[in-house]
This record gives structure tokens, C-alpha cells and sequence, in this order.
């Protein structure tokens, strides 16, 4: 079996770089990046949801987390609040959010196809089921010979 070459970390951000490159194009014209598309989406699917939580459940640092949430916050798009015990804070989706994810779900949806098409629909399937094989595998969610089993 051939050694892999070259830095992995280097070649999965430039990876990432490229398609987000892709997606934050399609979403630009709602003035939203693909990063606060899926924070806006979490937080609908989430809310009312603590700043903590939402930063676990989406896997970002809290500096990223504050990052992307203000302009969503500023857009009158989310709203935080206070928590059920005053020092807490809670992060709910406002009326307009539902709106504009559907107005960004659409743009998304142009940004999968394209990639699709540059990739093929079976090399994005096989490219998703390796990131989950391998996120699995270094959260400590699997183990190499459970994933090996599974293939």
C-alpha cells in the first residue's frame, strides 16, 4: 500500500477552501456565507439553544461561533436572549429566519448540483461516506475495525 504524500491537513483545507469558495458564491446575493447558512439552520433545528451547545453540536470554537452569529444577528435574523437562569444566554431563530433559509436552501441546493457535476454523484457519495468514516475515527466514535466491518 502506497504512503500517503504531503500534508494531510494542507490538502483537506485546501479541499474545504475551495468548495466553500463555491458555496459562498451562490450565497452571497442573500449576504450570507455557507458557514451562517448552516448556523442558521442549525439554530431552527436547534432552538432555543445555548451559544455552548450550538458551538458543540456544529463542532466550532466559540471566537468562530461569535464570528459567524453576528451577522445573523445584526440581520435580525436570530435573536439572543436571556437563559432560564440570568447568567445564561439563548440563541432563537426571529420570523424572517425561516424565510431566508429557504431563500438560501435554494441557493445551497445550486452549489450541490454544481459540485456534483464537477465531481460526479458517486465520488461526492464516496467522499461523504470517508469524512464521516474518518470524523468518526478521530472523535473517538469508531474504531478502524468497526468501519472496516461496515464496508
Amino acid at each position: 500500500m502506497p504512503r500517503p504524500e504531503g500534508c494531510t491537513n494542507f490538502k483537506l483545507r485546501r479541499l474545504a477552501r475551495a468548495v466553500a469558495r463555491r458555496y459562498d458564491e451562490d450565497l452571497r446575493e442573500l449576504g450570507m456565507t455557507g458557514e451562517q447558512y448552516s448556523l442558521l439552520s442549525a439554530v431552527l433545528r436547534l432552538a432555543p439553544v445555548r451559544p455552548g451547545e450550538l458551538a458543540r453540536a456544529l463542532s466550532l470554537d466559540a471566537s468562530t461561533l461569535s464570528r459567524n452569529l453576528r451577522p445573523l444577528l445584526q440581520g435580525g435574523w436570530l435573536a439572543l436572549g436571556p437563559g432560564p437562569d440570568g447568567r445564561s444566554r439563548l440563541i432563537e431563530a426571529t420570523p424572517q429566519a425561516a424565510e431566508l433559509r429557504e431563500q438560501a436552501k435554494a441557493c445551497w441546493r445550486i452549489s450541490q448540483e454544481r459540485l456534483n457535476a464537477v465531481l460526479g454523484v458517486e465520488r461526492v457519495a464516496a467522499l461523504h461516506a470517508l469524512l464521516d468514516e474518518c470524523s468518526a475515527l478521530i472523535e473517538g466514535e469508531a474504531t478502524p475495525e468497526k468501519t472496516r466491518a461496515r464496508r
